[in-house]
């Protein structure tokens, strides 16, 4: 497809098969509609592997409503994403580069002294959690460190010591479309959960997280109307 400037071969071999990308000329990738399966899941539960795939991600902890903590921390992590897909105007482009939609904000969620698996009452303050979001395969550590410096000279007192790159292959999960307010998700939840113990897996939180994908701004989106996508690690019952 000549109008996809795009040197990715994995991902022009996507956009040939994809229907919207057919029907479209559109010149830029956009993961939620060339990876539905990964942003777009149903509203009944499902089972997936989610291959590797790189991040920028933010380690913290908190209330995330009341935390300057995780408010830093999408501050950064916006900042960096918009750094990279603009980087093409700062006559930096990276090898590989196309032009794409900065994919969506995603959370990992667990408690300081156990694992949340989004069900039960428990103090906001004790989350400890890894916001990140996720960046084509063309960025590299050497990209990462250039996104950094174009934010530093706009807000040179910007802290990034909790700031990572990574790559991250989530693996076997269970997962689920959650649509309404962030406090009605528990609801949700016991529906995956329920899945999850009728086929035949257990949630595997010792080292993985209950793990979140907002699809929409909250700031911008009535309650009622906002996507959120949740998703559980599983391994085979014993």
């Amino acid at each position: 497809m000549s109008y996809l400037i795009c040197e990715d071969e994995v991902v022009k071999e996507k956009v040939r098969r994809n229907s919207y990308y057919k029907q479209y000329m559109v010149n830029s990738i956009d993961y939620k509609k060339l990876e539905k399966e990964y942003y777009i899941p149903s509203t009944k539960p499902s089972i997936i592997s989610i291959p590797k795939m790189k991040f920028i991600v933010v380690d913290g902890k908190g209330n995330p409503n009341t935390s300057k903590e995780y408010k830093d921390a999408l501050e950064i992590l916006y900042g960096l994403s918009y750094a990279i897909k603009m980087s093409k105007m700062a006559g930096n482009q990276p090898k590989g580069y196309f032009d794409y939609v900065v994919p969506p904000l995603e959370g990992y969620w667990w408690l300081k002294d156990n694992v949340f698996n989004g069900i039960g009452v428990f103090d906001k303050d004790d989350f400890v959690w890894r916001s990140m979001i996720r960046q084509p395969d063309f960025v590299t550590e050497e990209v990462f460190e250039f996104a950094k410096q174009q934010v530093l000279k706009k807000k040179p007192n910007i802290d990034f010591s909790k700031t990572k790159f990574e790559e991250i292959e989530e693996g076997l999960c269970a997962q689920i479309m959650h649509k309404g307010s962030y406090d009605d998700e528990p609801e949700t939840v016991l529906q995956l959960v329920e899945f999850i113990k009728e086929e035949g897996y257990i949630e595997d939180m010792e080292e993985r997280h209950h793990h979140e994908i907002y699809l929409g701004d909250p700031r911008k989106t009535k309650p009622e109307n906002l996507r959120t996508v949740i998703r559980h690690p599983i391994k085979r019952a014993k």
